[in-house]
């Protein structure tokens, strides 16, 4: 099977999050023809090769797309070449990253390798459900960790987490034409003050990832329009850094706002790897790279824990989740190579380290 047909037929399988059984099926019968020994739960697989009792790394990226969305130019669950570009939904995010995880590791199976790779492709990453952090229990202890994502192979050494913040301004209710003789205390008015604060405030930057501002994403309030509102709901969406801590950031809030404030969700943690980490320079040395930038996207490396981990991959983040997805033949042979130079170099790099 040719690099250009595993991605075709990757591409032309459909396997919207939640439903990724025949895409599982079809990459379970794939590795296990080349001789690999498949594990699965759910819709996650795992397998590994290489030397045991050495360094294990994890080489990762996820099967499932996001459902399609308005403005395609073609049926998006049928690929479609236009030269060496395949188009067609999650061509680009993320199966060319598995298509070329694949391809390296068909490659690196036959090689003589210190250490031990770990393959896992996996399952509702587009909905944060039952993927990565289902099965990493399994995969045994793990040194380092490359998450694949369309990065046109910039090495991504920190990333974004999501914090989301739900306000709720508490007033009191009364007639609008006695608001002032009764003192009722507006919600709506409450929550604009706390919105306003919330534009003002500033964090400090992040050297990879820059500066980041908190968003207030939805509001509602109010029940009549003749009657002073009591509540008032919104929610603030902040994308933190490595050096930001959920609990901490949330207490700040609730120091500085009127409003209740409660976490809605903070499981998409922001993460970080030293660029000295052997991860990191092996990364770079395959990308041909200078050095590490930073992602403000998350992916399954928020569900990683403390493992040292880059993000890099085939494909171009900005075209995710647009219509006409795709992704160029060249790209796909880029990435094949990248990780297929990525895996000696770490364990080469690592020797060097614990060697010093």
């Amino acid at each position: 099977m040719t690099p250009a047909d595993l991605l075709t037929r990757l591409v032309g399988t459909p396997s919207v999050s939640g439903e990724e059984g025949p895409i599982a099926d079809f990459v379970q019968n794939l590795a296990a023809s080349r001789g690999f020994d498949v594990h699965r739960q759910g819709h996650n697989l795992w397998f590994s090769f290489g030397s045991k009792g050495g360094a294990r790394l994890l080489l990762n990226s996820h099967l499932d797309t996001v459902p399609p969305c308005a403005g395609w130019g073609s049926d998006p669950f049928t690929p479609v070449w236009h030269g060496t570009r395949l188009q067609g939904l999650g061509a680009n995010d993320a199966k060319g990253c598995a298509a070329a995880i694949l391809l390296a590791a068909f490659d690196l199976a036959g090689q003589d390798l210190p250490g031990e790779v770990v393959v896992a492709l996996t399952a509702e990453e587009e909905t944060g459900g039952q993927g990565i952090a289902t099965i990493l229990d399994q995969l045994g202890p793990l040194d380092a960790a490359v998450v694949g994502e369309p990065t046109g192979l910039r090495i991504c050494a920190a990333q974004r987490g999501m914090l989301l913040l739900k306000c709720t301004a508490r007033g009191q209710s009364g007639h609008v034409a006695n608001a002032q003789m009764l003192g009722a205390e507006n919600a709506i008015h409450k929550a604009a003050r706390d919105i306003a604060r919330v534009a003002a405030m500033d964090f400090a930057p992040h050297p990879l990832l820059g500066a980041q501002k908190a968003q207030v994403t939805q509001i509602s309030g109010g029940l009549r329009r003749n009657q002073v509102p009591d509540a008032c709901e919104f929610f603030v969406d902040l994308r933190t850094g490595p050096d930001q801590d959920h609990d901490a950031l949330a207490a700040d809030f609730r120091g500085l706002l009127e409003s209740e404030v409660v976490v809605h969700s903070g499981r998409y943690l922001p993460k970080g790897t030293d660029p000295a980490h052997p991860i990191v320079r092996a990364a770079l040395q395959a990308a041909g790279k200078a050095g590490p930038v930073g992602s403000g996207t998350t992916s399954d490396w928020a569900f990683l824990g403390d493992l040292p981990a880059v993000k890099a991959g085939p494909g171009d983040t900005f075209r995710s989740h647009r219509p006409d997805e795709y992704l160029t033949l060249p790209e796909l042979d880029a990435g094949a190579a990248f990780y297929a130079a990525l895996v000696p170099a770490f364990f080469k790099l690592r020797a060097a380290a614990e060697a010093r």
